[in-house]
């Protein structure tokens, strides 16, 4: 039934078709008559309010990647629009599906340097899969719809909508729209490389599976496992792919790259066969292009053709949706035996396990106690640096979606927002955001978000008082300068979350963590452990830049060179 509404009521209209229940954002000037319309919907979608645009952003990043659904934030014009910018570009890079809502001046004031006037539109076009400046009353319900749409088809990415405020208050007819079904990319899929893809399966004696983050994006973790027991082949990931295959698995060797498993690392230079799944090959991962898996015949599937042969150059790709495809090769390959090469990888394994110090507290340590305190079911964000690898290497994740971080930008900032989005995302769910003392100061001011809006996450600050990973490659490549890389300052964390209203407390050893992690775990508050560590603990193993991946080295090997 149609009937007559203003522009805010049409963009709630268009979130309630879409079954969004969640909003994070930060109100003002431009954006009002939009905020007024969410007070009379309180009940519909609840509306969390950040400390920061910025953290908005992040926290809608991560209640998409932990629910599988398009995340939502809002901001004001100007500085608001411009605040989302980074959690824009994490989202991209890391094809995550968030729509934002911003407002603009009026259509008469744009173009006039007018107060709060920014052209976002222009600014996040390289940033966004797709964004839109609506102008015109009439086009805005389908403006929404589209976004949704985009965002969640082929290769998921984030969407801006910028609205100006005359259109905010006019009026026109709006009529209720169910959602598009999105349908799985099939069509690209190419009979032919299926055809030599299952012929290079058939005779390899050494295959290696590599998987990405494309997995968890399609929802592909019983297509995936069924793939790997047929082949029968050892199974690695990247940053991205954690959970997709379970980390406790005997079959799984750990991460590849600049801070991957040595057996990974290894497996992979010797054997003839990489599939590579949902995987986009970032330098991270491949160290030297020139030298890397050169031993293999490569397999990518992909559902962006613009990742095939980008990065590393493969011997045939599949270009479609991944759950698709495994379902198709599942039904046509048939039962591999490779329990030799298999027997190789565990003797890697044997002799190139991930150790750590554990007569201190130490970064490792504290991931494993999370580990085992939560049973391996809590989901885990992280900001960037040394704690996100050490939570990368030392939590076994058993499912997709356990692991939130940012892995194509980088962004120092970006975990405590992503735990709140997370949290309320999936209530039920233990969610623990890893930091370092560095990313924390960039993103603490969240924790009053969380006291204010009573959202429970647990923040553990991995602290070395320094930037523990830029330090890391000062002490090995920079003649140990640490230029602007120590933090040895009063600030107090502790006091810090107490006066926002959290719970926190300190802890100097594995027996003080225990108990605090015990007490966060128990309160269902919003709780902060300060954990200090070794200014100079390092992420082993670790690839030199350039160097290839089967160089891969350790304190050990550092000792002996």
């Amino acid at each position: 039934m149609k009937q007559v509404l203003n522009g805010s009521e049409i963009v709630i209209e268009c979130l309630k078709e879409q079954g969004v229940d969640t909003v994070f954002g930060y109100p003002g000037g431009a954006i009002l008559n939009i905020y007024d319309e969410l007070y009379k919907h309180s009940k519909e979608i609840t509306h969390i309010l950040t400390s920061h645009e910025q953290g908005a952003s992040h926290a809608a990043d991560g209640y998409a990647r932990a629910t599988g659904k398009v995340g939502v934030c809002m901001a004001t014009s100007g500085p608001g629009a411009t605040n989302l910018v980074t959690g824009l570009a994490t989202a991209y890079m890391d094809s995550i599906p968030v729509v934002a809502i911003t407002a603009n001046v009026a259509v008469s004031l744009l173009g006039k340097d007018s107060f709060q006037e920014i052209d976002i539109k222009g600014v996040t076009m390289p940033i966004t899969k797709h964004n839109y400046i609506v102008k015109d009353i009439e086009t805005l319900a389908d403006t929404i719809r589209d976004a949704f749409r985009i965002a969640q088809s082929g290769r998921k990415g984030p969407v801006l909508i910028d609205i100006t405020k005359d259109v905010t208050a006019a009026k026109t007819y709006y009529e209720s729209v169910k959602p598009e079904k999105i349908h799985p990319v099939c069509d690209t899929i190419r009979e032919k490389r299926m055809k030599e893809a299952a012929e290079m399966i058939d005779v390899a004696k050494r295959p290696f599976i590599l998987l990405g983050g494309g997995c968890v994006l399609a929802d592909a973790r019983d297509q995936v496992r069924e793939f790997v027991q047929k082949v029968n082949a050892p199974v690695c990931d990247t940053l991205m792919g954690k959970g997709v295959f379970s980390g406790e698995d005997p079959l799984y060797t750990g991460m590849l790259g600049m801070h991957g498993t040595k057996t990974s690392n290894i497996g992979v230079s010797e054997a003839d066969l990489l599939i590579a799944i949902g995987c986009r090959f970032s330098d991270r991962v491949y160290g030297n292009a020139k030298t890397f898996a050169k031993k293999a015949n490569i397999i990518q599937i992909d559902i962006d053709p613009a990742e095939i042969n980008k990065n590393i150059i493969v011997d045939t790709a599949i270009v479609g949706d991944i759950k698709a495809v495994l379902t198709i090769f599942n039904k046509r390959i048939k039962e591999q035996n490779h329990d030799e090469w298999i027997r190789h990888i565990q003797e890697l394994k044997d002799k190139y396990p991930l150790t750590y110090h554990q007569d201190q507290l130490s970064g490792p340590g504290v991931i494993e106690k999370i580990y085992e305190m939560t049973n391996g079911d809590a989901i885990i964000t992280t900001e960037v640096g040394q704690h996100q690898m050490w939570a990368a290497q030392f939590y076994k994740y058993k499912n997709p979606r356990q692991y939130l971080t940012s892995g194509g930008l980088g962004t120092m900032g970006y975990g405590l927002g992503a735990a709140l989005g997370a949290k309320v995302g999936c209530p039920d769910k233990v969610v623990v955001n890893v930091a370092g003392d560095g990313c924390f100061r960039m993103n603490m001011n969240e924790i009053a978000t969380a006291t204010r809006a009573n959202i429970p996450i647990i923040q553990v600050v991995i602290n070395n008082h320094v930037l523990g990973m830029v330090r890391q490659w000062q002490t090995l490549f920079y003649g140990e300068r640490y230029s602007s890389t120590t933090l040895t300052d009063k600030v107090d964390f502790v006091k810090v979350a107490e006066a926002m209203g959290a719970k926190a407390r300190r802890a100097t050893n594995i027996k003080e963590f225990e108990e605090a992690f015990s007490e966060a775990l128990e309160c269902n508050e919003p709780y902060l452990i300060d954990c200090f560590i070794d200014s100079d603990e390092k992420v082993w193993p670790m690839v030199a830049p350039g160097a290839s991946i089967k160089d891969a080295f350790c304190e050990e090997d550092l000792a002996d060179r």
